[in-house]
């Protein structure tokens, strides 16, 4: 069956540019439309190489045309963006997956790892930074330490998500009071998108958000790891310029998932500084950097660093020893990104629904804000200094 440049056009009409109102035609965003036989190809022009839309105008765009057309029509890998970047390079962004016109030739490990990366952008095109915060073990405060630097962060004006992927014990949605909250399902270009919650200016998705607060969970791995997929592919994130992903303590399938479904700018591994504590931080910068996954390990984040009477606010106790972290930092050439130390608030203000970091003014609230911006600093020049992250692939042994 033939098609006529002309019926391409009519269909890509009904296309339309989710921040312009108007269809892709009008707006001049269509360009070379050949075909042959019925393999159709043409190129979408954006202004930038990271316009947010690229990913999901390219599929309203496969979708009208074979919907339009008749399923037999072969559009699938053959739309190429284009935008005054790639035009100076002399070089586009292809569509993953389909068919081309041009016989298959080797690429240089180069060429593949580009083709990669762009496929790893489109899942999540608007979000600049996904930020993994991790620790070793149970009960060091990771949890806490999550919620408040998702909040200092927002005060900056930065927009931040926050993903709650401590599948079997969430408590996200008590520290920002938002536990009776549903988030509601929107269908987007026919695919069911969850909208996250909001709260202090933090998007986040949590698996306590669909379950009751006093059912526990037993899951298989396979269970867990799909709950995580779904928060991740059908979150209805938009433009964020940090994720953070808040793991289960030690090394599960939860976090081999995190590391295959996403390109991970990051990882933090907060710790308490008892050498039990540090012993297995030791094991979580490990995993991270580990050949075959390969993520940048940011800095250690020290929690419960020492202990202040309200009466005393001058003093310090170290309960579980002095700057363990800071020599565990040294030792692995990675900064302390920050030091929290044992308050009573904080714990009073997690259960409250209240993140101490909403009020930069006291003692605790300052240390937050400090690490987030600590945090803000190792990100910008982790990315300065660094390629971006590669999604891992590991293959069955």
């Amino acid at each position: 069956m033939s098609y006529t440049n002309q019926q391409i056009i009519n269909t890509l009409r009904h296309v339309k540019h989710p921040e312009h109102q108007q269809d892709i035609v009008s707006l001049g965003m269509v360009d070379d439309i050949r075909i042959e036989g019925n393999q159709v190809f043409f190129n979408l022009l954006f202004k930038k190489d990271n316009d947010p839309f690229i990913a999901s105008i390219r599929k309203a765009c496969v979708q009208a045309l074979e919907k339009e057309l008749g399923g037999d029509v072969a559009v699938r890998g053959n739309i190429e963006v284009k935008t005054p970047q790639s035009k100076q390079q002399g070089g586009s962004q292809k569509q993953s997956g389909g068919q081309h016109k041009k016989a298959p030739q080797q690429q240089s490990g180069s060429q593949q790892q580009q083709k990669g990366q762009a496929k790893e952008e489109e899942l999540l095109p608007g979000v600049k930074n996904i930020i993994a915060i991790a620790s070793g073990k149970g009960g060091v405060g990771k949890s806490t330490i999550a919620a408040n630097v998702a909040v200092a962060m927002a005060k900056t004006g930065a927009r931040v998500g926050l993903i709650d992927a401590d599948i079997f014990g969430p408590s996200i949605p008590q520290m920002f009071n938002v536990e009776g909250q549903r988030p509601y399902v929107k269908k987007v270009e026919d695919k069911d998108l969850i909208t996250p919650i909001e709260q202090y200016g933090v998007r986040m998705l949590s698996i306590g958000f669909f379950i009751n607060p006093e059912d526990a969970l037993v899951w298989r791995g396979p269970m867990a790891t799909n709950a995580l997929r779904q928060m991740i592919h059908q979150g209805k994130w938009g433009e964020l310029d940090y994720l953070l992903i808040d793991l289960p303590p030690g090394t599960s399938d939860v976090h081999l998932t995190l590391v295959q479904e996403l390109p991970v700018t990051g990882a933090t591994i907060v710790s308490t500084p008892q050498n039990v504590a540090l012993a297995d931080a030791v094991k979580g910068i490990r995993m991270f950097t580990q050949e075959k996954i390969n993520v940048p390990v940011l800095g250690l984040i020290e929690n419960m660093s020492w202990f202040t009477p309200a009466e005393l606010p001058e003093n310090k106790y170290y309960i579980f020893g002095k700057e363990g972290c800071q020599k565990l930092a040294e030792k692995e050439n990675l900064p302390l990104l920050g030091q929290i130390p044992i308050v009573q608030s904080i714990m009073q203000a997690g259960e409250d629904g209240r993140p101490s970091a909403l009020d930069d003014q006291t003692q605790t609230g300052k240390a937050f804000h400090e690490l987030a911006q600590n945090l803000i600093k190792a990100i910008d020049q982790r990315n300065q200094n660094q390629d971006p992250t590669q999604r891992v692939h590991i293959k069955n042994q």
